[in-house]
């Protein structure tokens, strides 16, 4: 293409971008490059594409290059798009390819930010999902079973002994030396419950303190005692 071609296709872009395009020399142009149809709330994309026109243009590809703007794009991603615009280019070999380069390239930008707003719903909506699993996890709780059982009461039952222990030495401590002795007298004296497990037939005397009196209550006469309180009951006559 002549230089009066390329003026003419400068000119027609710089009426399409007026504010997004810079010549940069008679043959490199920038021009920013945004989505077609942006996202609202997603993370916005612009990319500088850089374009130089070698001698022969339009009859061979102009060099392409992309500058990072705005957003966060992998090397992959601007190697693909690199890719895709040298494939549109290849289908307008022998015209004024420009703006259509540009045209693309902003198509491209719209679908790369609908799969992001897709992905960024589609984690949201997978963290909801495994939090709420999470919470009717902690709510419903391990099922019990007997050996769940058997294994719980054993580490209860070793805990609550040492915390009983650590109790007890905490007590020791602020007692006197007379004061343990004494507590510890105390606490090796047997209940009635271990005097009754130790020795089932224990008489009840051994039981009884010392000058307690048991009364057999089939040896007293009912009959002896309904005598003696007529006796003591006064009668009044009529004479008197």
């Amino acid at each position: 293409m002549s230089n009066e071609a390329l003026l003419e296709e400068f000119e027609v872009l710089e009426a399409i971008y007026p504010t997004e395009l810079s010549k940069l020399s008679d043959n490199d142009i920038e021009i920013q490059t945004e989505p077609d149809d942006p996202i609202e709330g997603a993370d916005p994309l612009a990319l500088q594409l850089k374009v130089h026109y070698p001698d022969g243009y339009p009859d061979v590809l102009p060099e392409l290059a992309l500058e990072v703007l705005e957003g966060e794009f992998e090397d992959s991603e601007i190697d693909a798009l690199i890719t895709d615009l040298l494939t549109v280019g290849e289908e307008n070999i022998g015209m004024a390819m420009t703006f259509t380069l540009v045209s693309h390239l902003r198509e491209q930008l719209s679908v790369l930010i609908r799969a992001r707003a897709e992905k960024k719903e589609r984690d949201e909506r997978e963290k909801e999902r495994l939090a709420i699993e999470a919470e009717e996890a902690r709510t419903r709780g391990t099922p019990v079973t007997v050996e769940s059982f058997k294994a719980w009461k054993t580490k209860f039952d070793k805990e609550m002994a040492l915390k009983k222990t650590r109790d007890e030495e905490d007590k020791l401590k602020a007692l006197t030396a007379k004061e343990r002795e004494e507590w510890k007298r105390m606490n090796t004296r047997l209940s009635g419950r271990q005097l009754f497990e130790r020795n089932r037939n224990l008489e009840e005397d051994s039981l009884m303190e010392e000058g307690t009196v048991s009364v057999d209550i089939s040896q007293y006469d009912r009959t002896q005692v309904e005598e003696e309180e007529e006796e003591e009951r006064v009668t009044f006559s009529d004479s008197d």
